[in-house]
């Protein structure tokens, strides 16, 4: 079984193992730079389970920037009832994608 970590980036936690693809809130880095995580809230390697007390001491995930992009359009529409008064407007959420480089204990 592969190496797994637990890691809090852009208030989200992640379980995340080497080699994996993901998309997480944006981070001021360029494409290709490497980001050193260190607030690794458990790793999980094998049979052996370290919990961190909030974060466990001496670990750190490396992720390589992918690409910077935008998710999905959602649209919020507001109406007030009487006054037909009502306004939509769109959003769409910037995320930066990260490749999980290395998982150091």
């Amino acid at each position: 079984m592969a190496t797994q970590a637990v890691i809090l980036t852009g208030g989200k936690q992640y379980v995340v193992t080497e080699g994996q693809v993901l998309a997480v809130e944006k981070l001021a880095f360029e494409p290709k730079a490497t980001v050193t995580i260190d607030r690794v809230l458990s790793v999980i390697d094998g049979d052996n389970v370290k919990l961190g007390n909030p974060n466990v001491s001496g670990a750190t995930v490396s992720l390589e920037v992918v690409e910077h992009g935008l998710g999905k359009k959602i649209y919020v529409e507001t109406y007030k009832a009487k006054t037909r008064k009502h306004r939509k407007i769109g959003h769409r959420q910037q995320f930066t994608r990260v490749k999980v480089a290395k998982i150091k204990v």
